[in-house]
């Protein structure tokens, strides 16, 4: 059997990575595609470097984040390929691309964290899950509640609960990386003595709400390290913003980096929906600086607080962020992608 993965952005690529290993064990054949939505080298090629992933098979190189020349290159590379199922992750124009493009060939198209749903339909990211689940043969959930989500839509695609594939992926390489990295020592960082931040989506990026966000970062007593995206980079370019004295800003790290970083950290500040479940892994409470979340659960458990762009909301909340008591199993138990290649094996033909 042949599969064909599209990734194009960081969050997919760390969740590749067990799947990868996981195809393999079941002798799927993976052929792997870059979209090229993130191109910036740090967010990139530095995670097929650091992870061990098999260079991708294509690499679209496109430089854009416009899903109508990635669906063109997407078409290409199957009909090349000619695999049985277009894998893609998540809820990124990367993803919609890979769906429609199976779409147009006729291909079956299976989906990596279905069901996901914020209630925001002002998310271009909530949009494409809806279309992209619309699109799928094979909906592959990370909980039961993604499951019913589907069912109450009433989606016509084969629904199984197969956990989170990112859990597999924290689980595994979140010890290595506070083993291998030592981006704390350079930056003279204690365990707990920090916040970090991550700000990239669209509308964070953009006036008045990325002051706002600032403002609030800067009202927060004590160090927040501040990775910048290439994105926000450019946003506090073109609007000229400067950050605060207790934040300092660094150049996009690479994944183990980063992990050392997360989850040693006193809190995470963020608008990034995976790393709001990493910190629920690494038992580091959130602040989600978005009015909405797909990942309820942590909200209702308490791990994580929505505070949208509100300066002293995210700067209070960021103070009195703590984990609840009891942390029970949430989104799989770091065997997904095993389930998963179970799962494409009975669509061989």
């Amino acid at each position: 059997m042949k599969v064909l993965s599209v990734v194009g952005n960081r969050p997919q690529f760390v969740k590749s990575a067990p799947l990868s290993v996981a195809l393999r064990e079941r002798e799927i054949d993976e052929v792997v595609l870059h979209t090229g939505q993130h191109y910036d080298p740090e967010l990139s090629q530095v995670f097929f470097d650091e992870l061990g992933l098999p260079e991708p098979d294509y690499a679209l190189d496109l430089h854009t984040p416009e899903p109508a020349p990635m669906r063109a290159g997407i078409r290409k590379a199957i009909a090349e390929a000619g695999p049985e199922v277009v894998l893609v992750y998540g809820d990124t124009n990367s993803t919609l691309a890979g769906a429609l493009a199976a779409n147009d060939t006729g291909i079956r198209q299976a989906h990596v964290e279905a069901g996901l749903r914020s209630g925001d339909l002002g998310m271009p990211e909530e949009r494409n899950r809806i279309e992209v689940d619309r699109l799928a043969a094979l909906l592959l959930c990370p909980d039961e509640r993604a499951a019913e989500t589907l069912a109450g839509e009433g989606v016509p695609g084969r629904r199984e609960v197969v956990g989170d594939v990112m859990a597999d992926a924290t689980l595994k390489l979140a010890p290595v990386a506070r083993e291998r990295s030592s981006l704390l020592e350079r930056l003279e960082l204690e365990p707990g003595g920090y916040l970090v931040a991550t700000i990239h989506r669209e509308a964070n990026t953009a006036q008045p709400r990325l002051g706002r966000i600032l403002e609030g970062l800067s009202g927060i007593e004590g160090t927040v390290v501040f990775p910048v995206h290439p994105r926000t980079r450019a946003a506090l370019a073109r609007e000229r913003l400067e950050l605060g004295g207790n934040v300092r800003a660094l150049a996009p790290l690479g994944y183990l980096d980063f992990a050392a970083l997360a989850s040693q950290a006193r809190a995470i500040l963020t608008d990034s929906g995976g790393l709001q479940k990493e910190a629920y892994w690494y038992g580091v409470p959130c602040v989600t600086v978005r009015p909405s979340t797909e990942w309820v659960d942590t909200v209702e458990l308490g791990a994580n607080v929505l505070v949208d762009d509100d300066p002293e909301r995210i700067a209070a909340a960021a103070t009195e962020a703590q984990m609840p008591a009891e942390l029970p199993q949430l989104y799989g138990d770091g065997h997904a992608s095993e389930r998963i290649a179970e799962v494409l094996v009975t669509l061989r033909p």
